[in-house]
């Protein structure tokens, strides 16, 4: 009886080694845990597109792996940062990181500034803004700072007016004349939402997805001098990593800047 005993503590001291080795080799896989590997996550256009056409070679010829994670959404991507599932991300701008900081109680920041992706209006049933009808129907971003760039540009098209402040929604709309119903759909669905809709207001790496050129199927799109320049996102404590430098040169190159100015003529604009 007594060998049993010690025979089964045994076990459980042996299988409790076991499980810290595995445990321990999880956590080893990490991003973090290798620093010639550089994991970003991205939306995948423009900006995994970027990333594994221009920027891989580029670090790889300085000694990195990079490994581009394909996100269809605006919020996993800072949660697998937050976790250390990531490196970096690319695919947000500096207001919504902004609202994403304020709202989660996180402290995420950039090193630069890529490329700008105007925000358009698109429509299947009209050529002109000035041909939308009474309760036309217009689908926006549903997250905020998209929501407010939304708002802003149907303001600066004189369909809509809205309360002077920084983060706006449809509550803020002050005159409406034609009476239109804005409807807040998830930035990823309005493409597809597009042919039930009377217009939609859609962020450019997604209406590039739809096969949508901003600069010319948009009927309305948001002026160059936005504030919205895509950004690579990272945790404060590793901004000055080697490995964070040498992505953050690689996507600023002059390479990157050709291919963004070649490849979507002028419907996304470098920012550096």
């Amino acid at each position: 009886m007594k060998a049993k005993k010690l025979l089964s503590l045994a076990l459980v001291a042996v299988l409790s080694v076991g499980l810290v080795a595995c445990g321990a080799k999880k956590d080893s896989g990490k991003s973090q845990g290798d620093d010639k590997t550089i994991v970003v996550g991205a939306t995948a256009n423009p900006h995994a597109e970027i990333l594994n056409k221009v920027v891989k070679p580029l670090l790889e010829k300085d000694g990195y792996k990079l490994e581009v994670k394909v996100f269809n959404d605006y919020v996993l991507p800072n949660t697998a940062l937050l976790d250390n599932s990531l490196d970096a991300n690319y695919y947000q701008h500096v207001p919504y990181l902004e609202e994403f900081n304020s709202k989660n109680k996180t402290d995420l920041t950039y090193t630069v500034k890529v490329h700008l992706e105007p925000m358009g209006a698109y429509s299947k049933k009209i050529t002109k803004i000035a041909d939308l009808k009474d309760k036309a129907v217009i689908g926006v971003p549903n997250d905020p700072t998209n929501e407010s760039r939304a708002l802003q540009l149907l303001a600066k098209e004189g369909l809509i007016k809205v309360a002077d402040k920084k983060l706006l929604t449809k509550n803020d709309i002050t005159e409406n004349k034609k009476n239109i119903v804005i409807k807040e759909i998830g930035a990823e669905q309005l493409p597809a939402s597009l042919p039930d809709l009377d217009l939609a207001v859609i962020n450019s790496n997604y209406a590039i997805e739809a096969k949508l050129n901003p600069t010319k199927d948009s009927i309305a799109i948001e002026s160059s001098d936005s504030p919205y320049a895509n950004i690579i996102a990272v945790k404060k404590e590793n901004k000055d990593s080697e490995k964070i430098k040498a992505l953050s040169k690689a996507v600023t190159s002059p390479e990157v800047k050709k291919f963004i100015e070649d490849t979507y003529k002028g419907a996304i604009v470098a920012t550096f």
